[in-house]
């Protein structure tokens, strides 16, 4: 048992593991009314998140079926990816989709609703072919009864048909509200110019139609309304128990799971003063079970008036020590090595530049598995001469630039010749963009206090 408990719940994904942990359940075949097997894995995607594979076969009719949901919480932000596939290539992507993802490819006018089709691992041609079969399923009946609904169905088959062999481009909308979406990038770890993805936060009703309901909400639900805040377990603070100078003194505790392996751990929260800069709060989270060592930083002021980029040239020890805050908002870019790593990634962290840059090469080390495949040669070899490359960087052999565009403003990197400009940083504040605004949330508060003005 004590062996048992010291295994991640989430373990990568690896071939040679003796030991999968595959849960094996006795189930009900749908398709025949006989005994079938459904098997259960946990497991990790690299580059993605921890998921719960779903695999069901029936050995006496032959039907299998296979379905995917989130292993890990629901993210604070709804994802929309787009595609623009301009070749055969595009199609073979690998796809993960959850249950509230929505499919849209305006060139055909083809919509899947959310919630129509049960998660799952597949390609965007899986994608495709499922709509095919869905539309085929009954069209002979139809033929009979409504020949001429079966006439449009046919001509609108012929157009799904032809986007299989890609003729001319077209795009492909992948809008998830629980941000469990996933589209891969076949030239990881660079950036990927066919997607665009933004993020978004969800209206009241979708986060309804997640299960997402605030405390309010709840309490209005019950009988217990009244008693619910001497009830539970939160308690509310008065004011004036907690200063600004008894938190700062203070290092706080709550449990949480492991970011990593999702075993219960303790988080151990401070806030503190960035000289010339603002203060901060920084969760750090250490795991006994498989050894995960995180911090994240959240900015203790709010969305700031204009957007932030920062650019620091980073060729000497004293450049790679210097001290860096990466808030959960803001954009990484190395254009020497033309990568580039979205907020959710990283999180918001304080470290330093070698130690983004390190946390960058880590993540891209732990998904080799994507490229571990002895067919694909040439993308295992376009991968070492990367790595080849980033630790030339990180052994101080070439100089390398580090950007941070954080649109909320709340990113930081510390200037070594302070109050005084530094050469080797430059910082420019710009303008937000409409879907910017967006993405922080600010253009639904603008219609709220329009609305409630």
């Amino acid at each position: 048992m004590g062996e048992t408990a010291k295994k991640p719940l989430f373990r990568d994904i690896d071939g040679d593991d003796p030991d999968p942990e595959a849960t094996v359940i006795e189930s009900l075949c749908l398709n025949c009314g006989e005994d079938g097997i459904t098997r259960l894995l946990l497991t990790k995607i690299p580059f993605y998140k921890e998921v719960v594979i779903m695999s069901f076969s029936c050995d006496h009719c032959g039907f299998s079926n296979n379905e995917i949901q989130p292993g890990g919480q629901i993210q604070e932000k709804g994802v929309r990816i787009t595609l623009k596939v301009s070749s055969v290539a595009d199609l073979n992507r690998q796809l993960v989709k959850s249950d509230s993802t929505s499919v849209y490819i305006p060139e055909v006018l083809l919509e899947i609703p959310a919630f129509s089709q049960k998660g799952e691992v597949t390609t965007l041609e899986g994608v495709i072919d499922r709509s095919i079969q869905g539309l085929e399923q009954d069209q002979e009946a139809r033929r009979k009864d409504h020949p001429e609904a079966a006439a449009q169905i046919d001509e609108f088959l012929v157009k799904l048909k032809k986007l299989k062999d890609v003729e001319s481009p077209f795009t492909v909308t992948f809008e998830d509200i629980s941000g469990n979406t996933f589209v891969q990038n076949p030239n990881a770890p660079h950036v990927d110019p066919s997607v665009q993805t933004t993020h978004f936060f969800r209206s009241k009703e979708q986060d309804h139609s997640l299960g997402i309901f605030s405390e309010s909400e709840v309490a209005e639900g019950t009988d217990q309304e009244k008693n619910s805040n001497q009830d539970g377990l939160l308690q509310p603070s008065k004011e004036g128990d907690f200063t600004l100078e008894t938190l700062q003194g203070e290092v706080l505790q709550f449990p949480t799971n492991c970011p990593r392996c999702r075993a219960p751990c303790m988080t151990n929260m401070k806030v503190t003063n960035i000289p010339y800069f603002k203060e901060v709060v920084i969760m750090a989270t250490n795991c006994d079970t498989c050894g995960e060592r995180t911090n994240e930083v959240k900015s203790g002021g709010g969305i700031q008036p204009q957007g932030m980029k920062i650019e620091v040239k980073a060729s000497s020890k004293e450049d790679f020590s210097r001290d860096v805050l990466k808030s959960d908002t803001c954009f990484l870019s190395v254009p020497e090595l033309d990568i580039e790593v979205g907020p959710a990634a990283l999180g918001g962290r304080f470290s330093t530049v070698e130690g983004i840059l390190t946390a960058m090469k880590d993540q891209l080390l732990d998904a080799d598995v994507m490229f571990s495949d002895s067919a694909d040669l040439a993308n295992k070899k376009k991968l070492e001469e990367f790595h080849q490359k980033f630790n030339s960087i990180l052994e101080g052999k070439e100089p390398v630039t580090l950007v941070l565009d954080d649109p909320a403003g709340n990113s930081y990197v510390q200037s070594l010749t302070a109050p005084e400009p530094d050469p080797a940083l430059t910082i420019t504040h710009y303008e937000r963009t409409f879907d910017q605004n967006e993405e922080l949330g600010l253009n639904d508060m603008v219609v709220e206090n329009y609305e409630n003005n």
